[in-house]
């Protein structure tokens, strides 16, 4: 029924970019969150980034060490959510998965209160 497939990841050199795609199938982000989280290896998963919709209006969070840098989208079909990086860093080398809630709705940490469906991770590596 309902995947996320994340791609794009790959390795790249401090100050590179690199654009993450996660696509939907099954399901059409009309209302819900979507996320970007991360995990780097000995440390605890951590929300990068995420899109609300509750209907009406559409809200964006981001982790502090990414704002400025990380730009979290969706396309016009709404089947698609993308994480722009940009002026990467080696400390954003991590395993980055997409997460999506069909309720809406951020926690106290702005990240979706409520995922339940996740993708299988792709892994970004920046190098020194």
């Amino acid at each position: 029924q309902v995947q996320l497939v994340e791609s794009g990841g790959g390795s790249v050199q401090a100050g590179g970019s690199l654009t993450l795609s996660c696509e939907t199938s099954g399901w059409t982000f009309t209302t819900g969150c979507m996320g970007w989280f991360r995990q780097a290896p000995g440390k605890e998963r951590e929300g990068v980034a995420a899109i609300d919709h509750d209907g009406t209006t559409s809200y964006k969070s981001y982790l502090d060490s990414v704002r400025g840098r990380f730009t979290i989208s969706v396309d016009n079909s709404k089947r698609i959510v993308y994480l722009q990086m940009s002026s990467l860093k080696p400390e954003d080398t991590a395993m980055y998965y997409c997460a999506a809630s069909k309720t809406y709705g951020f926690d106290i940490r702005g990240s979706c209160r409520a995922s339940t469906l996740w993708g299988q991770g792709t892994q970004v590596t920046v190098s020194s």
